[in-house]
Order: C-alpha cells, then structure tokens, then sequence
C-alpha cells in the first residue's frame, strides 16, 4: 500500500490527525494494535480546554459533543473540608467542557468511517523503517500476513508504550519523568453527580475529586498509596472515604451507589525530547504524561494535533516546511508549560508520604491564597481553561 501519513495509533490523538487531514485532501492510513472496541471500552477523562472544543467543531465532529456535553465556566477546591468557587469564564472568558475521551473517540471512529478512512485494527508488530531517509515505511502483520505500507510521514500516536517512541535513536532521546508516590482509586457510578462542577480537595487523608461524565454518571477518586489493591476497597468503604475528604455540604447530599467500575491509576509525569526525528513526528501520550489533576492528558495530545496537522497541511499545500522543521520546538513550548501545571496542581493537593504537619500548612496556605487573589485565580484559570497554540 501506499499513502501520504501512515498514523500510529487509533486513539483520540491519531483519529483526531486523520480526520484533520483527510479534511485538507491529505491521505493517512490509520494502525491500531487493539480492536475497536477495545480503544472504545478504555475508560478516560473528561475535561475538554475550550481550544480542544474548537478543535473538534473545525474537524466536524462537535455536534454531539455540544448536544450533550456540559459547559463548565469553573471548578471548585476545597482544603480541610471548607470549598470555594474560581470562575474560569468570569477570569479568561473561557469555560471548559465536560465531555468524555471515550465519547470522543465515538464520535472521530464514525467520522473517520463516514469520510471512508482506512483504520486497520488489531494490526500485530507494527514497526516503521527509513525514518532518517526520504522514502519511511510501515510494516505490520494481520492475520497472520505482513503488509507494507509506503509513505511520505508517520505520525506516532501510540501512546506510551507503543513502538514510535522507541525508534529514535538513544543518542538522540531524551527521556525527564517523575514517579509519584500515589495513584488514583477511581470509581465510575450510575448516580447523579454530587456537584454541577468538579471539585478538588486536599485534605490530610489525602486528595479526592469529584467529577462526572453526564447527568446520570458520576467519577469519583481518591488518592491512595501505590501497593494497595482494588479488591481491598469495598463501595462503601470508598464512599466513606470520599466523605471524610471533601466539604461537609457535598458530603451531605452525595448520593451513592453500586460502582460500575473500580481502577486504581498511578500518577507521573513524563516528557520526551525531541518529539520529530526524521520522518517520524510523537504526538499524544507516545511523547509525554501528565498526572491527571490538571486534566491535561488529552487536551495536550490535541495541542500537538493542532501543530502536527498546520505543518503537513503546509507541506502539502505550498510545499513549506518551517511547520515540519519547528514541529518538536513549538509543541514542547506547550508541553513543559502544561506539565508545569500539573505537577503544581498535583503538589499542591496531594498528600506526600513524608509530609510534615508545616507541610501541610503550606499547601493550605496556596489554597487560601487562591481563594482571595484575583491575580492567582487567573493564573490558574488561564492554563485550565487551555494555553493559546
């Protein structure tokens, strides 16, 4: 086969990439190693930046997402059971919206299926070859057969552990990560959310988040330490510990039921440099990882969508390729400031294990001084209502 961009990766990052282009008549081949409904079945986040929101209605895909996603115009943070409201709207002129990754990724496959986009599933052993040359192909296996396919680009949306990154060379890669020392337990609920918008809560058991995906389910987490198990916490005991953690009032009207489903996902935050070598570009989670608090994991990949998407379409279209030469430089720009934020975020709210009592003190002093300084909330409001591209 041959095509214009062979894509890495069927998630929201790769789906969002081809649509993009297909849009401005450039061909990709999309290569997913999961089923389909095994990407469709991944439980994500759902905070969308409002560039992101702009994103998918440029790519034609947010009509759904404005039918039955919620407008967030703030949040709410809470320290030692006491809560106040930053407004993001009233501080930016943005809000944010809530609107699931797996309801996004719905919402891509069927536009990609619409447009008769090629996304091969299952497709076993994908390796990309000749990136440091003119002429990069893709192989694979299905079904028991290699393929080939024969490219201009390939774009490495595969995530983490996928293949892409691991194909620049050592000398070249370089890898910064922090390990934290916690996860996320994270129940999903068939129950009406506990607040009309998130709240974030450090106490000294520990963070707790009160999110949602729609009016009728609810995400729910706290943090937990890493070696603990998900068959130890019981519902009731995770509901209990979720009520000693955030403000008296949400406490007294969370309604709780059977969990649908129960994960514990620990945190870290990961960036690699450079994310272009050759022919071969990183987007997504292939390039970085956020912790989870600033809600930054996939806004991010779409941040380099946005980038990667300008620079082929350039190429393409008036053979310029300052897009292509700048790709890595200009998405780390926006990479490092995001994942500045979350790790402040996650600081800021979380329990560490050798925390002291001073250091608890001072994380309640940052949230008392968010809450009467107009200058901080907008600071914070900023970068989560989404950086400018």
């Amino acid at each position: 086969m041959r095509t214009q961009v062979v894509i890495i990766g069927g998630g929201p990052a790769g789906l969002l990439l081809s649509q993009l282009l297909h849009r401005d008549g450039i061909e990709t081949i999309v290569l997913e190693r999961r089923s389909r409904d095994h990407v469709l079945s991944r439980i994500r986040a759902g905070v969308l930046e409002w560039g992101t929101v702009e994103m998918l209605r440029a790519a034609g895909v947010g009509a759904r997402m404005d039918r039955e996603g919620f407008v967030h115009d703030g949040t709410y943070l809470a320290a030692q059971n006491r809560g106040f409201r930053i407004g993001f709207k009233a501080a930016t002129g943005k809000p944010v919206m809530v609107y699931g990754q797996t309801e996004v990724t719905h919402d891509l496959y069927a536009a990609r299926d619409a447009a008769g986009g090629t996304i091969i599933d299952e497709a076993e052993g994908v390796m990309p070859h000749g990136l440091d040359g003119d002429a990069p192909h893709v192989t694979y296996v299905k079904d028991g057969t290699e393929h080939r396919i024969d490219c201009d680009f390939v774009a490495g949306c595969d995530g983490y552990h996928g293949v892409s990154r691991g194909c620049i060379p050592p000398g070249v890669l370089r890898a910064f990560e922090r390990v934290y020392p916690f996860g996320w337990l994270g129940v999903l609920s068939e129950t009406p959310p506990v607040s009309d918008e998130l709240i974030y809560a450090n106490h000294e058991r520990g963070f707790a988040l009160c999110s949602m995906r729609n009016a009728r389910l609810s995400r729910y987490y706290v943090q937990v330490p890493l070696e603990d198990r998900v068959e130890a916490w019981s519902d009731d005991a995770f509901w209990d510990e979720l009520r000693r953690r955030i403000p008296g009032d949400a406490a007294d009207r969370l309604v709780t039921g059977p969990a649908v489903e129960k994960s514990i996902a620990p945190l870290r935050s990961f960036v690699a440099e450079p994310m272009r070598w050759g022919r071969l570009f990183l987007a997504g989670d292939a390039a970085h990882i956020v912790p989870p608090t600033g809600a930054k994991g996939l806004n991010l990949a779409v941040g380099d969508v946005h980038y990667l998407h300008t620079a082929l379409a350039a190429h393409y279209r008036d053979g310029e390729d300052a897009g292509i030469e700048t790709y890595s430089e200009r998405a780390l720009s926006r990479v490092w400031k995001c994942e500045r934020f979350s790790w402040w975020m996650t600081t800021m709210l979380h329990r560490f294990p050798e925390q002291s009592t001073f250091d608890q003190r001072m994380q309640e002093a940052e949230i008392a001084y968010l809450e009467t300084s107009v200058a901080a909330q907008t600071a914070m409001a900023e970068n989560y209502v989404g950086l400018p591209y």
